[in-house]
């Protein structure tokens, strides 16, 4: 497996752009988070390195999303359980890999949520989400019209394949993003 310093090296080498690499840090630490809360202390560095890598091909190739990432993670000696992670975060959008494994579900489900929570967090005085309640989140989810490019769809489907009320997957990638937010 990849080192941390060597994934991001990778996610740099094809994302220029701050927010992209960002964001992938952001749902590194969230994802680093959930393994963590849901009892795969052991795989934190798997659950984290699926997050750091899940949009590595979005910037350069977006109308590739998640079909030109197995070859550039192929050719970067990333296992295949890594690449079908990393694919499956675009089930029904761009790929037709079915998350499987809990850690994916987790993936599919965070990723548009921490674009969201990260939308709101600017909105804020503090610019941040630490100081963010889940009343608050759950008024920008209901607003379709404040941060449009995130699919709430994805964000409440995502739910359901976790078997989690969408609270708590409100709360618990808030809680998340509080604790990696100054990464």
């Amino acid at each position: 497996m990849l080192t941390r310093e060597e994934a991001l090296e990778l996610l740099k080498k094809y994302n220029k752009d701050d927010f992209h690499i960002h964001h992938g840090k952001m749902v590194e630490g969230t994802m680093r988070y959930f393994a963590e809360k849901l009892g795969y202390g052991n795989e934190v560095e798997f659950w984290g390195m699926a997050g750091l890598l899940h949009d590595i091909d979005f910037e350069m190739w977006p109308e590739e999303h998640c079909k030109k990432a197995p070859e550039l993670l192929k050719d970067a000696g990333v296992e295949e359980k890594m690449i079908h992670a990393v694919v499956s975060h675009g089930y029904g959008l761009c790929s037709d890999v079915e998350p499987e494994h809990e850690m994916e579900k987790v993936l599919f489900a965070c990723d548009e949520l921490t674009g969201l929570i990260g939308a709101a967090a600017l909105m804020r005085p503090s610019k941040s989400c630490k100081d963010m309640e889940l009343k608050s989140l759950k008024k920008k989810f209901k607003d379709k019209r404040f941060a449009a490019g995130c699919d709430r769809d994805v964000i409440i489907k995502g739910a359901e394949m976790l078997g989690w009320e969408l609270d708590v997957l409100l709360n618990e990638t808030l809680e998340a993003m509080k604790t990696c937010e100054d990464v």
